[in-house]
């Protein structure tokens, strides 16, 4: 199988710059598009009404999403030094998983490169797995890279 548009999911962790490097690697092989996202996640308390307006509340989103546009802009760079076609998206207010999903099927990819932890027994019951969310719901191939 040969692939058209890659996917990739970053956050701040060392390893979401691991599965980077393997997207960068495959688009150079396959000379494919790549798209390199951030969630900026809803927390659950979203609903509540002083949380909405409380500036301390604002002032962390806003950060967390100039946070993440920053990281995109370099990673961008990357692939742009080796001439691999790529755009940047950030996505808000849904779970990881869910933007992940959701961004896959906007830009039509046929495959999702990201990072795991490799998390497992309490951690990963305590913590959940963005990739396991993601391998179980997502309709098209995940690479899953772990430390």
């Amino acid at each position: 199988m040969t692939y058209q548009h890659i996917l990739v999911p970053v956050d701040e962790s060392p390893i979401s710059y691991t599965a980077v490097e393997q997207a960068l690697s495959l688009a150079k092989l396959l000379n494919c598009r790549v798209t390199v996202m951030c969630v900026v996640a809803v927390d659950p308390f979203v609903g509540v009404d002083f949380y909405k307006v409380a500036p301390a509340i604002t002032d962390y989103f806003m950060q967390a999403e100039e946070n993440a546009q920053k990281r995109l802009a370099d990673i961008k760079q990357s692939f742009i030094r080796d001439e691999i076609e790529v755009d940047t998206k950030v996505i808000r207010g849904v779970s990881a998983a869910e933007g992940i999903i959701q961004i896959a099927d906007e830009v039509s990819a046929d495959l999702i490169i990201m990072g795991s932890h490799g998390r497992t027994g309490f951690k990963k019951m305590m913590l959940g797995s963005v990739a396991q969310a993601v391998l179980t719901q997502s309709p098209i191939p995940v690479l899953v890279v772990k430390v």
